[in-house]
This record gives structure tokens, sequence and C-alpha cells, in this order.
């Protein structure tokens, strides 16, 4: 008799971790391998921990936010309220959907062109215009 296996889906926290942890390696323009050599894995294993398909430990979790310079409360920013936990105080909505676009490669590049705009006038502009395009004008 065969049995099924059962795949279980990541958990949400491991995979908005993941995400974050590859949005920063990103934007250090590090590769997977240099992350893993950094942590003594190899870069397949540094692609599950992105994707949330292994979890991270407390102790890895602590390597990478050092070889990425970033505290560790980082990777939890924004992270998805999963049913049964604690509610915080209030009902702002969760930053999720910017952490998923800033993961991106897209996210990342526009990010950082961005950033180096340096005239503020010109990046309120910017923003405008998008906001236009997108058919969205919150100012």
């Amino acid at each position: 008799m065969k049995q099924a296996i059962v795949r279980k889906a990541p958990n949400p926290i491991d995979k908005h971790v993941g995400s974050r942890v590859r949005m920063r390696r990103m934007m250090l323009g590090m590769s997977q391998s240099k992350l893993g050599d950094g942590l003594g894995l190899s870069f397949q294993q540094v692609q599950k921990y992105e994707k949330g398909t292994n979890r991270m430990g407390a102790s890895c979790l602590q390597q990478i936010s050092h070889i990425l310079q970033i505290p560790v409360p980082f990777f939890f920013e924004g992270a998805p309220h999963l049913p049964g936990q604690p509610t915080g105080i209030g009902g702002a909505p969760s930053p999720a959907y910017v952490s998923e676009f800033l993961a991106t490669t897209d996210g990342i590049a526009l990010t950082k062109a961005f950033m180096r705009i340096k005239e503020p006038g010109l990046r309120r502009r910017i923003v405008h215009l998008v906001e236009q395009i997108a058919g969205d004008d919150l100012s």
C-alpha cells in the first residue's frame, strides 16, 4: 500500500523572515553562496531559508544579522499576524505588502535608484507621478 506524501506549507512567519533575509542580502549585492559561506552552509540551504521551506534557528538568525549588518528585529518587521496569536494594540494595517515588494528584484532596483535622487522636490514629483499612473492619488 502506497502512502501519500503530505507536504506541509511553509509557516508564514518563516516565509516573511526568509524574504527579509533575501531583501537585505540583495540590497548588499551579496550572493546566496557568499551568505552560505559565512554561515558554513550551501547556497541551497540559504535558498531554503529565504523561501521559508526550512526554519532558521535563533543562533543562525543572529549570525545572518551579523553578516548582513542589520539588527535581528529587522527580519520580523511587518510580519503577518497568525490566527490564535494575541493582537497588538490598535488596528494598524500590516506593512507586509511593502516588505513583499521590497523583497523583489524590481523593488530593490527601484528603491536603490530612488535613494540616489538627492533633490527632495524631484522625489516628491516622482511619487506623485507614480500615484497618478496607478490611479491612486493619496496626496
